[in-house]
């Protein structure tokens, strides 16, 4: 008998521990996930060639490296575009940045600028609840910090630490730099140190710590005027001239010492996440604007095994380096040849956080999630870049699967400056395409061979959907308003070459 009442007591026990046990499981079934924090750090003019993780043998990358170690490198990862504020629209936006009517970089004073009437991604995760930071160069309007334009607050950042474009008068002691609507003045030190200052600062005592966070970083290097640390310049060799903003270093050492010092503040932000126990929780996306910019003064960036630099349509000037870190999603050492693209973010983010994405107008990319787990990624629209002031004589691409179309325009050939005319503007309105290229790019990554009259079925494939596509973003497209470029910017720089070379000339050079 009391060995009965004994086995009832303990399936009783039982009974009750399996009910609390379910209890439990369904509760948290019905809790939301915790949503990931979201940081994207963005370099300017960084080449595929231009890092250790992605071959190059000179430059010291160690903290970019070993991030690369930790998480899933992207060897097919594209820019939204040959430049700058093209390239940044379609990081915000999900959009190809001709849609948006952002056709090239936007100089300070120009009427070009992301419209309101475009939503970003830091304007959907403010909205879902997320603390949002930007700092380091904006380039995303002509009037920065004036009324007539959206700023960064307007375009979805709490919290703001921008230029407008460029670091003035050079990377060093910067004074143009702008926090949340009020000049900053002129700032001692480098800009990536200055960048990452405010970053880290907002990650420990800015944010809202009770909501996930989305930190947008962007650096200016290594994009030019240059300046770079001596210690960090004088780990490289003195070959060339003398840098034309800092004389007393060869401009192979300024644009070297530039990424390791980019790479060196790098490895600090990852730091601060650690230190704040957040690099489990949080969603970490590196890569650059576009190819290395090849210049009389740097000529020394590289695209590695690709075909031409920034501003052209081949490989190397859209092709980046991009790694992703996200512990328990993305393997450490993984990498991945699958193709992706600065448009992308957005709709990768919205997969990410489970925010609803803008139904009302077209998107261009697609989520990433697929290659965590090695699938290829489900596109609705191909992969497209248009540049009609494209350095390259082909001004649109387009890439489906291994495939990569290229095409020349009709009409007049569009001078590459910041200048808006009527007749760029009737330019790019009217332009038809004009011939082909094709490669294949996993037998021919640099571009060497032109497959379009051996591939005849591939080419009227190709061809016709890029014609599609062309279209409908050149119909899409705004017309802006007639500008002249005043080239204030180009004039203070070249004051301030003219003043270093002549101190440099006085002190006998080093």
């Amino acid at each position: 008998m009391q060995f009965c009442i004994g086995l009832c007591r303990a399936a009783s026990i039982v009974a009750t521990a399996l009910a609390i046990t379910t209890c439990a499981a369904a509760e948290a079934k019905q809790q939301p996930t915790k949503r990931p924090n979201i940081v994207v750090v963005l370099a300017d003019d960084l080449g595929y060639g231009d890092l250790g993780c992605y071959g190059n043998r000179t430059i010291k990358t160690p903290h970019l490296d070993r991030f690369a170690s930790e998480g899933l490198r992207l060897t097919s990862c594209y820019a939204g575009h040959a430049n700058c504020s093209p390239s940044r629209t379609a990081l915000m936006t999900g959009r190809t940045p001709f849609r948006a009517g952002i056709h090239n970089w936007i100089p300070s004073g120009s009427p070009m600028h992301l419209r309101r009437s475009e939503t970003t991604v830091a304007t959907l995760l403010r909205n879902a609840g997320y603390a949002t930071c930007h700092v380091g160069k904006w380039h995303l309007n002509g009037e920065f910090n004036l009324p007539g334009q959206p700023q960064p607050a307007d375009h979805g950042f709490d919290h703001w630490f921008s230029t407008q474009n460029i670091a003035l008068p050079c990377h060093r002691d910067p004074d143009n730099f702008v926090r949340n609507g009020k000049p900053a003045g002129e700032l001692e030190g480098f800009s990536a140190q200055l960048v990452v200052d405010e970053a880290a600062r907002w990650l420990r005592e800015g944010r809202d710590r009770d909501k996930p966070f989305f930190l947008y970083v962007c650096f200016h290097e290594p994009h030019e005027p240059i300046a770079s640390d001596h210690k960090y310049a004088e780990l490289y060799p003195r070959t060339g001239g003398p840098s034309p903003f800092d004389p007393k270093v060869t401009t192979l050492q300024a644009h070297h010492g530039n990424i390791t010092q980019m790479d060196h503040e790098f490895g600090r932000l990852m730091r601060t996440l650690d230190e704040l126990g957040l690099r489990d929780t949080t969603f970490v996306l590196f890569t650059s604007d576009n190819g290395p910019a090849i210049t009389r003064d740097h000529p020394h960036g590289s695209a590695g095994p690709l075909r031409a630099n920034k501003g052209h349509m081949y490989e190397g000037g859209i092709r980046v380096p991009g790694m992703i870190r996200w512990p328990g999603h993305t393997q450490a050492g993984a990498m991945s040849d699958e193709p992706v693209c600065g448009v992308d973010l957005l709709p990768t983010v919205c997969a990410v956080t489970g925010v609803s994405p803008p139904a009302d107008r077209s998107l261009d990319g697609a989520s990433l999630l697929p290659i965590f787990e090695g699938r290829p990624i489900e596109r609705t629209r191909p992969l497209y870049w248009q540049f009609n002031q494209a350095q390259s004589k082909p001004k649109v691409a387009m890439r489906i699967g291994d495939w990569k179309i290229l095409a020349p325009l009709t009409g007049p050939e569009l001078a590459p400056g910041g200048d808006l005319t009527d007749e760029m503007m009737r330019a790019i309105k009217s332009a038809e395409l004009s011939g082909f290229e094709l490669y294949n790019l996993r037998q021919d990554i640099g571009e060497t061979t032109n497959l379009a009259e051996r591939e005849p079925k591939k080419l009227a494939e190709m061809s016709e959907r890029l014609r599609m596509m062309y279209r409908e973003v050149r119909d899409e497209s705004p017309v802006w308003p007639a500008w002249q470029w005043p080239r204030d910017e180009s004039k203070r720089i070249q004051d301030l070459r003219k003043r270093l070379a002549e101190e440099a000339k006085k002190d006998g050079g080093r």
